[in-house]
């Protein structure tokens, strides 16, 4: 089972979803406190299972609905992904992957682990 790790970092708090192997999946923004954060993990549960997949790499891009998992290229061309929530807010962003199907694997495990994971701290 993968977990939320919750940090405290220099200016508010944020957390990771570890797979079980404990490679990091995704990371959040920096919350304003603890309790943010958290809400934030509930987001992250709430909508890993039903969100929608939106790949901007595919030619036309067909939009999607939030909430949703938006596939797209960084400025080093690699896939990346990020989970918005309903109000379209990011509430998950990923590392940067080589090949397309690693990135969709990680949306796969994100919402594989995000409704079980156990919140641990840091």
């Amino acid at each position: 089972m993968g977990k939320f790790a919750v940090k405290e970092t220099a200016t508010g708090v944020k957390f990771n979803l570890l797979a079980t192997n404990g490679q990091i999946i995704g990371v959040s923004e920096v919350y304003s406190g603890k309790e943010a954060c958290l809400k934030g993990i509930e987001s992250v549960r709430k909508n890993a299972e039903i969100a929608n997949l939106e790949d901007q790499t595919a030619d036309p891009v067909v939009a999607a609905v939030n909430p949703k998992f938006e596939i797209y290229t960084d400025k080093a061309g690699e896939f990346r992904f990020r989970l918005k929530a309903r109000n379209g807010e990011i509430i998950l962003s990923s590392e940067g992957y080589k090949a397309k199907a690693s990135c969709e694997n990680g949306i796969e495990s994100v919402r594989k682990n995000a409704p079980e994971a156990e919140v641990v701290e840091e």
